[in-house]
């Protein structure tokens, strides 16, 4: 394991050492598990924005109004009309 001095806000600090304690391990475990976590969340592409990959699964099939470029173009004339 590597050592890695890191600064904090003083309530953070504070609130990181009541919530391990809560927890009932070290700030420094909590610490790991939180970095550990948020890594496989990024890894996975679930760290507060879904990856391109699951948007468009998400949104495949989802325009059933034809032609979509037509669409496209329509709603910019519109745009800029007003």
């Amino acid at each position: 394991m590597i050592r890695t001095l890191i600064s904090l806000h003083e309530e953070d600090k504070q609130w990181l050492d009541r919530r391990a304690k809560k927890e009932g391990m070290t700030m420094t475990e909590l610490v790991r598990r939180a970095v550990r976590q948020y890594r496989q969340q990024c890894e996975k592409g679930t760290a507060g924005e879904p990856t391109l990959d699951q948007l468009l699964r998400q949104t495949s099939g989802l325009w059933q109004g034809g032609d979509g470029l037509a669409a496209q173009v329509q709603a910019r004339e519109e745009w800029e009309d007003r």
